[in-house]
């Protein structure tokens, strides 16, 4: 027996609805490793893929701020990971497909975070959503077009990950992932930034203590920790108490954490998604898009060969992050001699 062989052993004492390395399916039939589960594979691919990478780069909330402890897109997918892990393992589940998932949830999110997103999606006739583009990444774009390959079990939970303003346990059992992990990873994502969020916000200034809703004060924390402990806990009790059915929360912890949702929409994103901001980013990405439309050839991959010019224009503008965006932008609009 080989080392990946005795880690596929070990998951036999995992829960019963555990998702199991060994059904693991990929789209295209690989050997396997001799020291790696198939989850595990699927965590490394995306941990050293190039999106992941350029993720520090890329907005949460806060577009380029100068304070060094607002949060960036790599920073919230690595707080993601951390609540998803405790949760899964505090229920016997598999950590590295939960691991996995959170590490790719946002591949295939826009620089400067959902206004960009916005833009984006005005250039697409079909329309743009980054958790679709974060399957794409995964399964078009990296490694030169080829893809990274990964897991049925993995690709799945990256791709019904986000709710938007929905329902974070939808009534519709088709729109939750097929694993438990997914699941978990689906709160885990709300739990992270209604948090995260938050927190930055009050750095920001932007709101202040008094204003978040005192009932939610009262019945998930005062503080940034209380909250996210609290909300996990009640994640972890309520799951036990239905015997893993699904990833459960109780009614009253869920109702709190869409008004804190709700708040954070009204006072932090739609206020940072509008007006003076929303022009501006508006005009980077349209200005990029009319510069690289002209010489594409200049700029854009030429995979996937069935996709047409203009889709592989989004690929790639999607995929910059705020910084490359800025600069390409300044080097479009700018005197040379400037630089």
């Amino acid at each position: 027996m080989n080392i990946r062989e005795e880690l596929e052993k070990r998951e036999d004492s995992f829960h019963p609805r555990a998702a199991r390395s060994i059904h693991g399916k990929r789209l295209r039939e690989e050997k396997k490793s001799p020291v790696r589960t198939e989850f595990q594979r699927d965590r490394d691919r995306i941990l050293h893929s190039k999106a992941f990478r350029r993720l520090k780069h890329k907005t949460q909330v806060f577009i380029a701020p100068e304070g060094d402890h607002f949060r960036t897109r790599l920073t919230h997918t690595l707080e993601v990971s951390q609540i998803a892990r405790t949760i899964a393992r505090a229920l016997n589940l598999n950590e590295d497909l939960t691991e996995a998932i959170a590490l790719g949830h946002d591949l295939g999110h826009t620089p400067f975070g959902h206004a960009g997103e916005r833009v984006i999606d005005e250039l697409l006739p079909e329309g743009f959503r980054h958790y679709e583009q974060s399957l794409r990444v995964v399964d078009k774009l990296e490694y030169d077009g080829i893809g990274l390959n990964l897991t049925h079990e993995v690709r799945d939970g990256i791709f019904k990950h986000s709710k938007g303003v929905g329902p974070i346990i939808p009534e519709e059992k088709g729109q939750l992932p097929i694993t438990l992990e997914g699941q978990i990873l689906r709160i885990a994502d709300i739990i992270a930034y209604v948090n995260h969020d938050l927190d930055d916000a009050l750095r920001a200034e932007l709101i202040k203590e008094k204003d978040i809703p005192a009932a939610t004060v009262k019945i998930l924390g005062k503080t940034f920790a209380k909250r996210i402990d609290t909300i996990v806990i009640n994640v972890i009790e309520q799951t036990l108490e239905h015997e893993l059915a699904f990833i459960a929360i109780s009614e009253e912890v869920y109702q709190e954490i869409c008004r804190l949702r709700d708040f954070l929409y009204e006072r932090v994103y739609w206020v940072k998604e509008s007006g003076e901001e929303k022009e501006k980013i508006q005009n980077i990405i349209l200005t990029v898009y009319k510069h690289v439309e002209k010489e594409p050839e200049r700029f854009i991959n030429p995979y996937p060969a069935e996709d047409s010019g203009n889709r592989r224009i989004i690929d790639f503008i999607a995929g910059m992050t705020d910084r490359y965006a800025l600069n390409l932008f300044k080097t479009i609009t700018l005197p040379r001699y400037i630089f």
